[in-house]
């Protein structure tokens, strides 16, 4: 996932996508806990997804504060 693309993305549509991507995390961690996970690099690709989700989400809702306040 592309930080440029997510960027491009609103913030209703990066909301949606970081629900996925927490219930994906869930799944990957029960299937860590049952010794059923295959790809375990998966694992960290979307935890930090979710972390450049959040901060891409951070810079948004800081620049239409900034925006509000002038």
């Amino acid at each position: 996932m592309n930080a440029q693309d997510l960027r491009d993305k609103s913030p209703d549509e990066l909301r949606d996508q970081l629900v996925q991507l927490k219930k994906e995390a869930f799944n990957l961690r029960f299937q860590a806990a049952t010794s059923q996970l295959e790809n375990t690099a998966r694992m960290r690709q979307v935890r930090r997804d979710v972390a450049r989700i959040n901060t891409i989400l951070n810079e948004k809702a800081a620049a239409a504060a900034s925006t509000a306040e002038a």
